[in-house]
């Protein structure tokens, strides 16, 4: 049987600010990516997310951004590796304190935003924070875009790679994600989206803008929790999959070794 893992970004408050409805997308993920506090969040939000996502029996991620609240760590900064590998540490530490008092295991890491992107695509950047992550806890799984560097050199590294798709975003020919501000980043229509994670997780193929398909891995499909539609498409996403015969499990039940 297929099997594939669905994910969400949560925890993205920050004080009496909320973003997203956490609990809700929470009854129909089996992943949790919460944010460290750099992008957003914040200690108390951090500890009440580890709690929930433990009650929900989701397999928890650390979600590092930039130190970036303002633009919600989506505003491309330079920074040196040096910096990436402390910055991934630094957050990846601060959830990981949450998770041990709670007693519950940390799964994966997923970088957040442009710190993602960047890191994608810019190997000595993908080394530093792989480096990081392998140096606090080499069995820690780290989401990487389908079929990109980063993917490729965890691998190559030895590392726990799971290789991430989205569900509600479009890809260009170059199997990159659709930049946000381009005008068509975005897949609107619910059965075009549910249509796309079948094909990605059952065939390994997607169809680009262009019109082009191409090959894709789904290890992890994502929902963006502060979409509007998040907790309606990915009930409907699960729903779909199931019918299909994918099961869906956190990654730590099937990512096992070099992926």
């Amino acid at each position: 049987m297929d099997c594939v893992d669905l994910n969400s970004d949560m925890g993205e408050g920050f004080g009496v600010y909320r973003l997203g409805d956490d609990a809700a997308i929470m009854e129909f993920v089996s992943s949790a990516n919460l944010a460290c506090g750099w992008h957003a969040s914040d200690p108390l939000i951090m500890q009440e997310m580890v709690g929930l996502a433990k009650k929900s029996n989701l397999g928890l991620g650390a979600h590092p951004g930039y130190p970036d609240l303002l633009g919600f760590g989506r505003r491309d900064l330079k920074i040196s590796p040096k910096e990436a590998k402390a910055y991934t540490l630094y957050q990846v530490g601060a959830l990981y304190a949450f998770a041990k008092a709670q007693q519950t295991p940390l799964q994966h890491v997923k970088l957040h935003g442009s710190f993602y992107n960047q890191a994608a695509y810019d190997l000595k950047l993908a080394r530093a924070v792989l480096e990081g992550v392998g140096d606090f806890e080499p069995n820690l799984i780290v989401l990487a875009p389908s079929l990109s560097p980063m993917a490729k050199l965890g691998q190559e590294m030895g590392l726990k790679i799971a290789q991430e798709v989205f569900a509600d975003r479009h890809y260009l020919d170059d199997g990159r994600l659709a930049p946000r501000a381009h005008p068509q980043a975005f897949v609107t229509d619910l059965s075009e989206a549910l249509v796309r994670v079948v094909c990605m997780v059952k065939e390994r193929k997607v169809q680009t803008i262009s019109g082009k398909t191409i090959d894709i891995v789904a290890d992890s499909i994502c929902v963006h929790g502060d979409n509007p539609q998040a907790v309606w498409l990915v009930m409907q996403i699960k729903e779909v999959l199931l019918k299909n015969g994918v099961a869906i499990k956190p990654l730590g039940e099937f990512i096992r070794g070099a992926h």
